[in-house]
């Protein structure tokens, strides 16, 4: 290629064949939505940096390391979105949704950007399936979400997945907790960046991967034995209504989310599968962030499914997701005057809603042919200067080897009815 351009490190094209198993997983992934629904959202890939910074949270590496800020031509700080939830809170903000029936059920699907370092199953350009219920605090609407996100990896045929839960406490009890946190994280050994991040926000320091902070944590304090009676009666209820869900998940008092949002009910999929990158999704309820984003005091809770880390996912498990269905029906012409009824036949087949297609291009037959068999289809259509001569075209089905003759006014219902029969 002239000039040498290459896709932007920590980036990667999704292309066909395998971006049918992409298509696939993505729609697999928001089917339960649409069955429960929620409206499907579309945002601006970029916003505001204060949606971000404000919304996601100073203490964040998200805001602090891995944004993607720049300054338009009007001075303005933009910022591409890192995540989705922010974009669709400050939307729902904007157009007064809450202003109407609650909650507000949203869902959308789209790229997200952070400068991370690239490594397998973590890019720096990513797709996600995003869900949030707006407006009302409702253990049993807690549930909900999180039995949709369960649903969507059962749909797919996923096995080796895992709902890991816990709550986080709300401003009954976190401020209380947190001093008891504090207090814990002074006496050890952290150094510099650490102990910066613990004074805005301490309970990231829990959610550290690296072994030499995790050994001096094993007797710290958790959230989830310092619940108030009111987050305490919150969080058995939603587990009360995840059992009857028929839905399993694993306590996980240690569980930080990498945003700064989340409030009571928290949680995380995991695939065994992913080796260190193991989440595939996750999130929480919420019951700052509209206040935080200059809007009502509202909750929400939502949570967003990573679409190429459940592919990975899928792979790991050997799924056979999303084969590409080809086309139906093949038309190979022979000459110019074929040609014309090979672009009429076609197009009338797709109009039909017949996988269809030609072979385009000065092909022999050989050549032809061999489109037809790589196009996948069941059924090919040869026309020849003999066969037109005589007003018919070959139909063939390539299963079972059959062959005949049909008239040309009649292919069109002919290879319609093969196809579908």
């Amino acid at each position: 290629m002239s000039g040498g351009l290459t896709a932007p490190k920590g980036t990667f094209d999704t292309l066909p064949p395998d971006s049918a198993r992409f298509l696939a997983v993505r729609d697999t992934l928001t089917a339960p939505l649409r069955r429960a629904g929620y409206g499907y959202v579309e945002t601006p890939v970029f916003e505001e940096t204060a949606v971000f910074s404000r919304g996601v949270g100073e203490s964040t590496d998200v805001v602090t390391k891995e944004m993607y800020s720049f300054s338009d031509r009007g001075g303005r700080s933009l910022t591409l979105r890192p995540e989705l939830t922010a974009g669709l809170m400050r939307a729902f903000i904007e157009h007064r949704m809450h202003g109407g029936a609650l909650p507000v059920k949203l869902w959308t699907v789209g790229s997200a950007f952070r400068y991370e370092r690239p490594q397998a199953g973590r890019y720096r350009h990513f797709t996600q399936v995003d869900m949030e219920a707006l407006g009302v605090d409702d253990p049993a609407l807690d549930a909900e979400v999180v039995a949709l996100g369960v649903q969507g990896f059962r749909d797919l045929g996923l096995t080796d997945f895992e709902l890991l839960l816990t709550s986080l406490g709300d401003t009954t009890c976190r401020p209380q907790y947190r001093e008891l946190l504090v207090a814990y994280l002074d006496k050890l050994d952290l150094d510099e960046e650490t102990r910066r991040r613990a004074a805005i926000n301490p309970l990231r320091v829990l959610d550290d991967k690296r072994p030499e902070v995790q050994a001096q944590l094993h007797d710290a304090p958790l959230m989830v034995d310092h619940l108030s009676d009111s987050t305490r009666a919150h969080y058995d209820a939603v587990r009360q209504h995840l059992t009857d869900l028929g839905v399993t998940w694993t306590e996980a008092p240690k569980l930080v989310r990498g945003l700064d949002y989340y409030t009571k009910t928290t949680f995380e999929f995991v695939h065994d599968g992913l080796g260190a990158q193991s989440a595939i999704g996750g999130g929480g309820r919420y019951d700052g962030l509209s206040a935080a984003l200059g809007g009502p005091d509202v909750s929400g809770i939502g949570y967003a499914v990573g679409v190429d880390r459940t592919l990975l996912a899928v792979q790991a498990e050997g799924l056979d997701i999303g084969a590409v269905a080809g086309v139906q029906a093949f038309v190979v012409p022979l000459g110019a005057e074929a040609k014309r009824l090979a672009v009429r036949l076609v197009g009338q087949l797709r109009q039909a809603g017949v996988a269809a297609d030609t072979v385009y291009g000065d092909r022999g037959l050989k050549g032809a042919m061999k489109a037809a068999d790589r196009s996948g289809a069941s059924h090919v259509v040869v026309v020849g200067e003999r066969d037109l001569a005589e007003g018919v075209g070959q139909l063939k089905d390539l299963r079972t080897g059959d062959q005949r003759a049909v008239p040309v006014a009649e292919l069109f219902e002919t290879v319609r009815a093969s196809v579908e029969g």
